[in-house]
C-alpha cells in the first residue's frame, strides 16, 4: 500500500488514495500503520475516496483512529486532504467540497509557491442539543455542567462538531495528568458514544491554550474539531470573543464562530512529511 504521511499542526495521519490503493479492512490497517514502533506511526488512517454519486462533492474522506474505530470527522485531517488532492494534481480547484460522515465541509485552499500552505475549513454549525451530541442529560444545552472524575469535580460544556466533545475550562492545564483523567472522561457513562475531551485555559479573550484527549487515540498534539468545540464553548461560557487563537501542543489554529450564519471556520497549516509503501 502506497501512502503519504501528513500532519496538521502535529496531528499526524497516514493518507491513502483510495482510488488507486485497495484497503479491504481499514480498521485493521489503521491499527497496524498507527503503531509508532512497528508501523508508520500516526494518530490514525485517512482514506481519500471518490465522492458518493449525487453528493455534489469533490472528494470523500474516511478517517480511522489509531485503535481502528471510525470517526465522523477530523478537522486537521480535512485540511491535509485539501493539500493532498491539490499538490498531487487531483484537482486544480482551490475551493472544494469534502464529503465526511458528519456532512459536507467546504475547504478553501491558500497557496504559497504553487502548493497548499494552509486551509480554511467551513466546519458547519455546532451541535448543542444533548441528545444529538450525544450526552445523557435532560436539558437544552450542557454548559458548565458539573462532572466528577476520580473524586474531583470539574465543569464541562458539551459540543458536537460532527463528533462529541466535552470542554473543561481550568487553570494549570500543562500540569494535568491527562493520561489518567482522559480515559475516565472518555468512558464516563454520561457519554454513550464516548467523548473527546478538551482541557482549556483561557489566556485572554482572544487566546486559549488547550490539551486534548481524543476518543480512540489518547492525547494528541492537536485536534481541529476539538479546537472548534472549545472556541464555541468559550463563547457559551462568556469567556472569549468569537474569533480566537487556539494554542495546541502542535501549533496554533485560528477559529471563528460567525454570528451571520452560525458556522465555525478553522484555519491552519497542512504539511507533508514523507511518502512510502507498506505491506498490509
Amino acid at each position: 500500500m502506497k501512502f503519504t504521511k501528513m500532519h496538521g499542526i502535529s496531528n499526524d495521519y497516514v493518507y491513502v488514495n483510495g482510488k488507486t490503493e485497495r484497503v479491504d479492512h481499514p480498521d485493521e490497517v489503521a491499527v497496524k500503520v498507527s503503531n509508532r514502533h512497528t508501523g508508520v506511526g500516526s494518530d490514525g488512517l485517512v482514506l481519500i475516496l471518490p465522492p458518493t454519486e449525487g453528493s455534489g462533492c469533490d472528494f470523500r474522506m474516511r478517517m480511522f483512529n489509531a485503535d481502528g474505530t471510525e470517526a465522523e470527522m477530523c478537522g486537521n485531517a480535512s485540511r491535509c486532504v485539501g493539500k493532498y488532492v491539490y499538490d498531487k494534481g487531483l484537482t486544480a480547484k482551490t475551493n472544494l467540497l469534502l464529503e465526511t460522515k458528519s456532512g459536507v465541509k467546504g475547504l478553501t485552499l491558500h497557496l504559497k509557491d504553487r502548493a497548499v500552505d494552509s486551509v480554511t475549513v467551513d466546519m458547519g454549525e455546532p451541535i448543542l442539543t444533548p441528545a444529538l451530541i450525544p450526552v445523557n442529560l435532560p436539558m437544552d444545552k450542557v454548559v458548565a455542567q458539573p462532572i466528577v472524575v476520580f473524586g474531583k469535580q470539574y465543569q464541562f460544556t458539551a459540543v458536537s462538531m460532527g463528533n462529541p466533545h466535552a470542554v473543561i475550562f481550568m487553570e494549570g492545564v500543562d500540569a494535568l495528568p491527562i493520561a489518567k483523567v482522559g480515559p475516565a472522561f472518555e468512558l464516563h457513562p454520561l457519554f454513550p458514544q464516548r467523548t473527546n475531551t478538551e482541557f482549556a485555559q483561557v489566556l485572554d479573550p482572544r487566546t486559549i491554550h488547550m490539551r486534548v484527549w481524543e476518543r480512540g487515540a489518547g492525547e494528541t498534539m492537536a485536534c481541529g474539531t476539538g479546537a472548534c468545540a472549545t472556541a464555541v464553548a468559550a463563547v457559551l461560557n462568556g469567556l472569549c470573543q468569537r474569533e480566537v487563537q487556539l494554542q495546541l501542543l502542535g501549533g496554533d489554529l485560528q477559529i471563528e464562530w460567525r454570528e451571520s450564519n452560525n458556522h465555525v471556520y478553522m484555519t491552519g497549516g497542512a504539511t507533508t512529511v514523507f511518502e512510502g509503501e507498506i505491506k498490509i
